[in-house]
């Protein structure tokens, strides 16, 4: 079994999470995140039971992850309001909608079937059986540089075809992507709107449709949130609704009548700008043009962005007609972290490996992956490139210089852990069953 003697800001974080579920399953809960950090090679729950020392429990561990499966949003609340509160700063706050697929085996697999595989591979198919979820990530500046996604909540995607493998008590509701990505949102802003700061969100191109920028029950844009993504080239636009004239009683236009041509627009060699923008970690400058125009589906006017780039012109929008072109376009970079959170989740954290079959297990250990994900970003955030990076003098082929990935802060929180589990039981205590069991943990983390 783990030491009791551990650090106390890890112990505060995985005792805040695990304080959504009842007494006994939140003892296990914070035991079990130890294990989903510990654990190496292959990443199935068995294997975070052994790492977290839950062997003799392995029983109990698996309702566990099931609760944490219903519990999501209230886990996820706790991990925004109580830990990640003190990392937001400036005038907004920054989140990123985007799905990805995990790849999953067996008939037995509640929720999973064939889905699109967005990232095929040279080999790879185009098509992937397993689950895919709706995933909400926050987007904050990190000391070190650059913007990291940490992400907070997911929705697991079920096509209708497959609900009816899914055991009763289990079954969701059917939704689409677009309804979960507003329940996201909707679910954050809940909370997000006691801070008193704007709300943006940064969705993949997918998501700009009507159902997520009008929903008919209560537009984001009523909530005040602001939506920025890519804009189709064919979108129908339309101009700004001219003034009503003084003394009539009909309700103002809300489009205006003149349909705009995105490919015109660009086409056209005049109105070009030029501006120094930080994308993707780098100082570049690009050609632009930006104007309001009205959008159905965005249900207003909006603020459209013409990019010229070397492989043809791109365009862009924010729901805000007042967003500034630096806003959006640096906001559309920051969004491709979110995507390189999704390569560290199934690399790194090992995704999808876990091994379970209900709805609730399969979306629990979704989560376990992700929060710890998030918690480990959390920890290394004060911390110097240094000391996170202190196990490359072993690999001299490495390049020392580089920033450190998040697979450097896990390994380094993983020696810290370990480091005072051995001070714990070494330095405060002479017992040599308790060494010895030390000992044996060690080696089958190592082994």
């Amino acid at each position: 079994m783990p030491s009791a003697h551990t650090p106390s800001p890890r112990c505060h974080w995985f005792s805040v999470l695990a304080g959504a579920l009842d007494r006994r399953s939140g003892r296990r809960l914070a035991a079990l995140f130890l294990g989903v950090l510990l654990a190496r090679g292959r990443h199935a729950l068995s294997c975070w039971i052994r790492a977290a020392g839950l062997s003799s429990q392995y029983r109990r561990c698996y309702p566990t992850a099931a609760a944490v499966g219903r519990r999501v949003e209230r886990i996820a609340t706790r991990l925004l309001v109580e830990i990640l509160k003190p990392l937001v700063t400036g005038p907004r706050v920054v989140l990123a909608l985007d799905d990805t697929p995990t790849a999953r085996y067996g008939p037995k697999v509640q929720g999973a079937g064939v889905h699109h595989n967005p990232t095929p591979g040279p080999a790879g198919s185009a098509f992937v059986y397993g689950h895919v979820w709706v995933v909400l990530g926050l987007l904050v500046a990190h000391p070190l540089g650059g913007v990291v996604a940490l992400p907070l909540l997911a929705r697991l995607y079920i096509r209708k075809a497959n609900l009816g493998a899914v055991r009763a008590t289990d079954r969701p509701r059917f939704a689409t992507k677009l309804a979960m990505a507003v329940d996201l949102v909707r679910w954050a802003h809940g909370w997000l709107k006691m801070w008193g700061m704007a709300v943006w969100v940064v969705a993949d191109g997918a998501y700009a449709q009507g159902p997520v920028l009008k929903p008919v029950l209560k537009p984001l844009r009523k909530l005040g949130v602001t939506v920025v993504s890519r804009l189709r080239r064919d979108a129908a636009l339309c101009s700004l609704p001219p003034a009503r004239e003084p003394g009539l009683r009909e309700r103002p236009r809300v489009y205006g009548t003149a349909r705009i041509s995105l490919a015109k627009r660009a086409g056209h060699n005049g109105g070009w700008s030029t501006g120094t923008f930080t994308v993707y970690g780098k100082t570049v400058e690009k050609r632009y043009k930006t104007f309001v125009a009205t959008w159905r589906p965005a249900g207003g006017a909006i603020r459209v962005v013409l990019v010229d780039e070397p492989h043809g012109w791109v365009a862009f929008f924010s729901t805000d007609p007042g967003a500034t072109v630096t806003d959006i376009l640096e906001r559309v970079a920051d969004r491709f972290t979110l995507e390189t959170c999704f390569r560290d989740l199934k690399q790194v954290a090992g995704t999808g490996q876990q091994q379970v079959r209900g709805v609730p297990s399969n979306v629990g250990c979704f989560h376990l992956c992700a929060w710890a994900h998030t918690l480990t970003e959390v920890w290394a955030w004060a911390r110097n490139a240094d000391e996170l990076v202190g196990h490359r003098s072993a690999s001299p082929w490495d390049d020392p210089s580089r920033r450190p990935s998040h697979a450097d802060k896990r390994r380094a929180w993983q020696h810290e852990l370990l480091a005072e589990e051995i001070r714990a039981v070494v330095g405060e205590h002479h017992d040599h069953t308790k060494i010895r069991d030390l000992a044996y943990r060690c080696l089958d983390l190592a082994a």
